[in-house]
């Protein structure tokens, strides 16, 4: 229920900040994509394989973005955390945690972000196309 309240925000967020990185990996996906194809038309082959880069490349963001959003709300004021966090592993340990708590979310479908995050990639790799022919 939390991560549906949210979504709106995160996914805002992650468009918002996360654009130029967007546009960045959507121009080396659709490079790689024109490299394997050559002069050609892109091949049903070649385009599975660009999306599936892209799908992995948003769904590493989610999972990123994710991370430092639970990482931010399991940080404690004191060292009484939940990890003892006043002994030379707690933050270690924290760490691992929050990093498994948002692949966890996820995995379980996420809040929205990846799928958000894919079509715009999939707007400017059409787009490049479209300025490349």
């Amino acid at each position: 229920m939390i991560p549906m309240l949210f979504a709106p925000l995160a996914a805002t967020a992650a468009i918002g900040v996360g654009k130029a990185i967007v546009g960045e990996i959507a121009k080396a996906v659709s490079g790689a994509g024109n490299a394997e194809t050559g002069a050609t038309a892109t091949t049903t082959a070649a385009k599975a394989a660009n999306e599936a880069k892209a799908r992995k490349a948003s769904t590493d963001f989610e999972s990123m973005f994710l991370e430092q959003t639970v990482d931010r709300l399991a940080q404690s004021e004191g060292t009484e955390g939940p990890l003892g966090d006043s002994g030379t592993g707690g933050g270690v340990y924290r760490s691992m945690l929050t990093k498994e708590y948002a692949g966890q979310i996820v995995k379980s479908g996420g809040v929205g972000i990846a799928d958000q995050v894919f079509r715009e990639m999939m707007k400017m790799q059409e787009g490049t196309r479209v300025g490349a022919n």
